[in-house]
């Protein structure tokens, strides 16, 4: 039963396919994951901000093609290759292991396998010097996650605090969605900053309280 008061309980992020939230912002991505044959050249690059659902869709695609995960920071080579590979956060792949990926992206054409990667940037911005690299990823097809939308935002919302096991009403939410940023980060600080003052307070998370945390937030 969710929690409404202090209980320091474990956050669980749920990643099912049906806990992914649909709207016009993600839509075109999530048809895009569901059909790997439409993927030019067999590779996809999901492009989208902190907390958009990345790692979601990224986590339904390995549980639908049985796909391995590696985050780019700690890339390796990996003998032999899965039939799909899923590279999290591309644009954070350190200079030393440029030379890695292109391997391993030669690789994955060559054995005609599905390559996904995730990345917060456009590969523009990814810093990259090794221009044989930079060439193909510039190559492979995109899917962009958009800023949320005011239900998507609130839906995002009430999952956030589900994940924590808190039970809000709905004019808590609508409270947030209208006074925050635009953005999963922002929907991500403020459930955090709430469910750690209700714990330290021995309160509910109520509008009240969401109007306190908002207002002990800094500017921007």
């Amino acid at each position: 039963m969710p929690r409404q008061l202090t209980l320091a309980l474990p956050v669980r992020a749920a990643l099912e396919r049906e806990d992914f939230l649909v709207s016009p912002a993600n839509r075109t991505a999530l048809d895009l994951i569901d059909r790997p044959d439409l993927w030019p050249q067999r590779k996809l690059l999901l492009i989208g901000p902190a907390g958009s659902g990345k790692s979601h869709l990224a986590q339904v695609f390995a549980h639908d093609r049985a796909a391995m995960i590696v985050e780019a920071g700690d890339l390796f080579a990996i003998d032999p290759l899965p039939e799909a590979l899923i590279i999290e956060d591309a644009d954070r792949l350190a200079p030393d292991r440029q030379e890695m990926l292109f391997h391993l992206h030669n690789r994955m054409a060559a054995a005609g396998g599905l390559l996904l990667l995730t990345a917060r940037r456009p590969v523009a911005d990814w810093g990259l010097t090794l221009a044989d690299l930079r060439s193909r990823m510039e190559a492979t097809a995109l899917a962009r996650l958009d800023p949320p939308d005011d239900a998507l935002l609130a839906a995002v919302i009430l999952k956030l605090f589900a994940d924590r096991q808190l039970q809000v009403a709905p004019s808590v939410v609508a409270y947030l969605v209208s006074r925050i940023e635009r953005s999963f980060a922002a929907a991500r600080a403020i459930v955090a900053a709430l469910d750690a003052r209700a714990l330290a307070l021995g309160r509910p998370v109520t509008r009240a309280l969401a109007a306190e945390c908002l207002d002990r937030a800094p500017a921007p």
